[in-house]
């Protein structure tokens, strides 16, 4: 058996016999040009640790990332990614956030709660206002940021 995951231009195979592996390969690299990287480190983001005892898969860098790129790097952690009681609307008075900014940090969080499950109702709750954020929003997804440490 061979399992192949084709994403755009990056191509990962595994199976459970290694000449049907070679084999496959070997169809790869004369129909098109191809390097081949040895055994998978990162996918889509997703770290790969292959061991005697399994694979096994993480966003381990990927929220270390997200921190650095927001300068939150260094910030201190919080215990809950919301305020208990924070009400967030759309028509919330204040300073206008960077739009484009706050939709590419949903984006980035959006990704993470394919891991982080746990994340998905807070994230959900402040992407609703992708639109027109304001100050508030930016301060609530600020918090889920300083969760993720």
């Amino acid at each position: 058996m061979i399992f192949v995951a084709l994403y755009v231009d990056d191509l990962n195979f595994m199976g459970n016999n290694n000449e049907m592996i070679e084999e496959f390969k070997g169809t790869m690299r004369r129909e098109f040009e191809m390097t081949d990287w040895g055994l998978i480190k990162v996918f889509l983001g997703l770290e790969v640790r292959q061991k005697e005892t399994g694979i096994f898969v993480s966003q381990e860098t990927y929220p270390k990332e997200i921190l650095k790129k927001y300068k939150m790097a260094n910030c201190n952690p919080v215990s809950i990614p919301m305020e208990p009681g924070a009400k967030l609307s759309k028509f919330d008075g204040g300073e206008r956030a960077d739009g484009s900014r706050y939709r590419s940090l949903v984006g980035s969080l959006r990704y993470l709660t394919c891991m982080r499950l746990y994340l998905s109702l807070s994230v959900g709750i402040i992407s609703r206002f992708m639109e027109e954020p304001v100050y508030s929003h930016w301060k609530a997804f600020k918090r889920v940021l300083r969760y993720i440490l």
